[in-house]
């Protein structure tokens, strides 16, 4: 393993620079609760984005550079001096030219320009039960990203996570909203498969520790609570003071309906991979909890704003 860079001197002053930690989108939602934890931690930031343009809260505390996973030499000389390479890309599905196994090229692009940049340490967001022989191309792409990881130059360590949730999380607050204002909620199959989420702010917390660890980690990111699907939309419910009226359709007939709804609404609401991923208990873990943070307090101190509006991904993410 490589030796942790020092602090720098700087040439106009005899302060120690700190460390210089880069996070790709920063500007996103899982990104930049780890920027905050970083910036609040006296670290260096720099983002790799592919929205240049955004700033959000950080204003000039968060260096910006263009994610050029097109030009290799320009992101290699993006990541030079940094000690940390905190990788939170990936894609949800599929859109326009974006593919799973482009978003598989893009990733290994950027483990290599780390690695030729001498990056110490990558600190990487997957996926709970990825397999390189799933059928389904969300966790398969997964897999096949941590074996370019574990197989590089780089110290890593890999967090794991099953559903994240916090402001600006699009899965437990679209449910909110959807369970706001239909009168009855498609529930796919049976409704028993598990979840166990985790708090956005946990999650940038272990993030940051695990960076500072030494060896090489895989760490399933969960929270201290287990859901049923059927249990999540009835706490979710009871939280905003509406009934959760389920009905339990077959998956194809869920999937057809959240379409149509998607096609009103001018998003994608669901996907066929994370249907079958809930069905196959993908987003369930037996390990011990990683983060403290407990989903059913969290719903009852922020019950008042969840779902009162619809968060996009397209919106979000590619428009």
């Amino acid at each position: 393993m490589r030796n942790r860079p020092r602090a720098t001197l700087s040439p106009q002053s005899s302060v120690l620079s700190p460390e210089l930690d880069v996070v790709t989108g920063a500007f996103g939602y899982t990104g930049r609760h780890i920027a905050r934890r970083l910036l609040s931690a006296g670290k260096r930031v720099k983002t790799l984005t592919g929205h240049p343009q955004r700033t959000g809260e950080f204003g000039d505390a968060v260096t910006v550079a263009p994610f050029n996973l097109d030009d290799p030499d320009e992101l290699t000389r993006s990541l030079q001096g940094a000690t940390t390479l905190y990788n939170t890309y990936w894609i949800r599905f599929p859109h326009g030219q974006m593919t799973f196994e482009r978003a598989v090229q893009n990733s290994k692009t950027l483990i290599k320009a780390a690695e030729d940049a001498g990056v110490r340490r990558i600190v990487h967001i997957s996926i709970t039960n990825p397999s390189p022989d799933s059928p389904f191309p969300y966790f398969k792409g997964k897999a096949i990203v941590e074996k370019a990881i574990t197989s590089s130059k780089l110290s890593y360590a890999i967090l794991r996570p099953a559903v994240i949730y916090g402001d600006e999380g699009i899965l437990i607050n679209n449910i909110a909203w959807f369970l706001r204002r239909l009168p009855v909620f498609a529930v796919p199959g049976s409704g028993d498969y598990q979840l166990r989420p985790i708090f956005v702010d946990d999650l940038a917390e272990l993030a940051a520790t695990l960076a500072a660890a030494e060896g090489n980690t895989i760490t399933d990111a969960v929270g201290p609570e287990t859901y049923t699907f059927n249990d999540l939309l009835r706490v979710i419910a009871a939280s905003v003071q509406v009934r959760a009226r389920l009905v339990h359709v077959h998956p194809q007939l869920a999937l057809l309906v959240s379409g149509l709804v998607g096609y009103v609404i001018g998003d994608v609401v669901l996907t066929r991979d994370e249907v079958r991923g809930l069905i196959a208990n993908l987003l369930a873990s037996d390990q011990p909890p990683t983060g403290q943070t407990s989903l059913s307090d969290w719903l009852a101190q922020n019950a008042d704003w969840l779902g009162r509006r619809y968060v996009s991904e397209l919106r979000k993410h590619y428009r």
